[in-house]
This record gives structure tokens, C-alpha cells and sequence, in this order.
């Protein structure tokens, strides 16, 4: 398999008081296959994954699957755990509910010290669901795990039959060049880092995983095409704004701001759990304006149209 596309990295739906609302899956499988996505990638870090309890995570698997179908959306479900007894418990049953694929980060506590211990923690998770392509998923400003990708891809695939390549969220572009070498066309190593994803596909990246997909598709697939055709300078235009973008959503907290964002589009995925923050009303607001300022109208999604009687919630 290849994710030489936009996949967007989908929030975690919670109601006011914090608690799990899948309902509300439904809402952002349906708005995101309205602007054009093909694959999302749940409970992951922009799904709050280590917030999540592993009930809540198979609740989430569940809803994906039956809106994901509905939608026509491919679903990769990330099953990173601490605890990797919870990871095989989240592997098999995303094998059962066939998705398209499966990712884990590093243990982030107690954390593996070397290569073959990493090795060793994703294969006993892939082995949990033998018919489903297995990505690692490499983001060392979170987990602290720091180990060569390049030489993961040569000794992996002897103890990880399924291995499909690496989500590449580390902005070291010399690591992710040396890893593309090594891949070849066997392994796919999409990118993760969305302020850099210009810098990605000079370097060698076919598609992208993301969480500003969620509300910017148009602006990515934009980018990706002034660079295809070799207009660089608009490529780098369009990269100055999503960085000026992401840099005024971080400026309230980048998860809770964010998901505040998705509820004035229309798709009301509550607030971050803790230890996270969320904005003010006033602080949304201004928001919305600095991203028109930005040109959202052209490049920003879709809103999700509200249905008789259903309340949005900013």
C-alpha cells in the first residue's frame, strides 16, 4: 500500500464535560469526504491517544468503521500504547474490522534503548493483526525515542512480515532521505510534519499525514500541485501560510484551538482533554479573522452544513 495522498489525522469527539461522543464521527467522516479526503488516521496524537482509554479508542474503531464504509473513507487506526498489552488488544480488533492499516509510536515512558528493542515492541503489536499493513510511527519531539528510521526499514521487515514503511513526523531531512534511499519501492514513508511539507517533497515525500488536512485540504493539494508543475515561488507561498496558520492557532494551545476551529466549520469535536487547554470564545474569534486575513475563504474547507435542530457548539 502507498499513502501518496493527504491523510488527514482526524481529533478524538468529546463532549463538553469531556466524556467520548462517537456520535459525532459521523458528522467529521462525512465532512471530510465532502472535501475531498480519502483516508483518515484515528487516535493518534492528534487524536489525544495517550488521553484516550483503550474502551474509548474501540469505541472510536467501531464508529470509524461503520462511517468510514458509509463515507467511503479509508480508516488507519493508530494503536500506540505504554502498554503494549493494550496495543495487541487495539491491533487484533483493527484487524477484525479490516482497516486499511494499522501505526503505533515508540513507548514513550519506559522507552526502548536501542533499535532491536523498538524492533522487537512493533512486531510483538503487528503479529497481533497478521492481515494488515504495519506502519511505525516515527515522532521523536514526543515519544524521546531518537533511532536510525534508515537502519529500522533494513533489520524490521525480518520480524514484521507486514511492515508497509514509517509515518515520518521527525523534521530531520537528512534521516528521512536516507530512509527513502533504503525504502526504495517497497516501503512508503509518508510525510508528517505539515509546516514543512514543501521541504518534504523536495526531499523525496509522495503524500502526507496531518492534522491541518482536517481544515486545509485545498491549501495542501494546492501546494503539491504548484510543485509538480515547478512554480516554487507559489509553493513557497502557500507554505508561508499554513506556517502563518499553524503559528496563530498554536498562539491559544495548537489541539484545543484546533478543535474549536473544526466546531465553527461545523463539526463539533468539544474541547481537549487535560492536561491540554482550550481558547476563550473571544480568543476563536480573532482566530477566524487572522485566517480570513489568510486568505481561508479560498484555501480553507468546506463547512459541514447544520442539520434541523442540531446545535453547534464553538
Amino acid at each position: 500500500m502507498k499513502l501518496h495522498e493527504l491523510v488527514v489525522a482526524t481529533h478524538s469527539p468529546f463532549h463538553a464535560d469531556g466524556s467520548l461522543a462517537a456520535e459525532i464521527v459521523p458528522i467529521q467522516a462525512g465532512f471530510l469526504a465532502t472535501n475531498g479526503i480519502k483516508t483518515v488516521f484515528i487516535t493518534g496524537s492528534t487524536g489525544e491517544s495517550h488521553s484516550v482509554t483503550c474502551t474509548e479508542k474501540l469505541l472510536l474503531y467501531d464508529a470509524w468503521a461503520a462511517a468510514g464504509s458509509a463515507s467511503g473513507l479509508n480508516v488507519i487506526a493508530h494503536v500506540g500504547s505504554n502498554c503494549l498489552e493494550e496495543s495487541k488488544i487495539l491491533a487484533r480488533r483493527a484487524d477484525e474490522l479490516g482497516f486499511r492499516a494499522i501505526s503505533a509510536l515508540a513507548p514513550s515512558y519506559y522507552k526502548p534503548g536501542s533499535l532491536a528493542a523498538l524492533i522487537e515492541c512493533c512486531a510483538s503489536i503487528a503479529a497481533e493483526a497478521p492481515r494488515t499493513p504495519f506502519y511505525y510511527y516515527d515522532i521523536p519531539v514526543l515519544t524521546g525515542v531518537t533511532l536510525p528510521m534508515e537502519r529500522f526499514l533494513l533489520d524490521a521487515p525480518a520480524r514484521i512480515p507486514t511492515l508497509a514503511g514509517i509515518k515520518f513526523t521527525n523534521p530531520d531531512l537528512v534521516s528521512y532521505r536516507r530512509s527513502l534511499d533504503v525504502a526504495a519501492n517497497r516501503f512508503d514513508l509518508p510525510w508528517g510534519v505539515d509546516e514543512m511539507l514543501l521541504a518534504g517533497l523536495a526531499t523525496g515525500a509522495r503524500g502526507g499525514v496531518g492534522s491541518t488536512y482536517n481544515w486545509a485540504p485545498r491549501l495542501y493539494l494546492d501546494l503539491i500541485a504548484a510543485f509538480s508543475r515547478g512554480d516554487l515561488a507559489e509553493a513557497r507561498r502557500l507554505q508561508s501560510v499554513s506556517i502563518a496558520m499553524i503559528d496563530a492557532i498554536a498562539a491559544t494551545g495548537f489541539l484545543g484551538t484546533a478543535k474549536a476551529l473544526m466546531a465553527r466549520l461545523g463539526v463539533p469535536v468539544g474541547p481537549a482533554r487535560l492536561p491540554l487547554g482550550n481558547p476563550s470564545v473571544a480568543q476563536v474569534d480573532a482566530l477566524m479573522e487572522r485566517l480570513l486575513e489568510l486568505g481561508f475563504e479560498q484555501w480553507g474547507a468546506k463547512p459541514q452544513p447544520a442539520k434541523p435542530g442540531e446545535l453547534i457548539h464553538a
